[in-house]
């Protein structure tokens, strides 16, 4: 399936996006399965990605608990929510409403560590990100693995480096 359009939005510059002989921008199926109904998403010609990123996530704990010791209290309280409930994406405004936080504070925070992350780590980040497409609530999902959870609890003091829960309560 193509789709055709002309107009003067530039979108033959964009990635993906080619003209025809007549001069019409093409688009394949790929590009518009944000816009199918479920049961044709699988039909697309391009496969979404289930994680933006995937060769950012941290995987070393070393590297998470020196990232969790480096950040900010507002990242660490982001990180001990994220390392509450591991292996379970949320939308930002679901993890904002556990924490308490009002709604769009994530991306502040996140946008603050974005330095060090760039600085410090590779651009490497402790949390995994799924793309909206990818995701049933269309929205972008935040969560954190069972390793990296690990790392940030026995950081954070709540576990000992055997993995036995101590009972510390924040």
């Amino acid at each position: 399936m193509t789709r055709k359009f002309r107009g003067t939005w530039g979108w033959a510059s964009c990635r993906g996006h080619e003209r025809d002989a007549a001069g019409m921008g093409v688009m394949s199926a790929g590009h518009l399965a944000g816009s199918l109904p479920p049961e044709m998403r699988a039909h697309a010609v391009t496969p979404v990605r289930a994680e933006h990123a995937p060769e950012n996530a941290m995987d070393e704990p070393g590297e998470v608990a020196r990232f969790y010791d480096r950040c900010s209290d507002l990242m660490r309280e982001l990180l001990d929510e994220l390392a509450a409930r591991p292996d379970r994406p949320r939308t930002l405004p679901a993890i904002e409403d556990a924490i308490g936080w009002p709604h769009r504070r994530i991306a502040s925070v996140l946008g603050g560590v974005c330095h060090l992350r760039r600085m410090e780590f590779s651009g490497r980040r402790p949390y995994h990100f799924r793309e909206p497409r990818a995701a049933d609530s269309r929205r972008w999902e935040l969560w954190m693995d069972g390793g990296q959870a690990q790392a940030v609890r026995v950081e954070r003091g709540g576990v000992d480096r055997g993995g036995v829960d101590r009972g510390v309560v924040d």
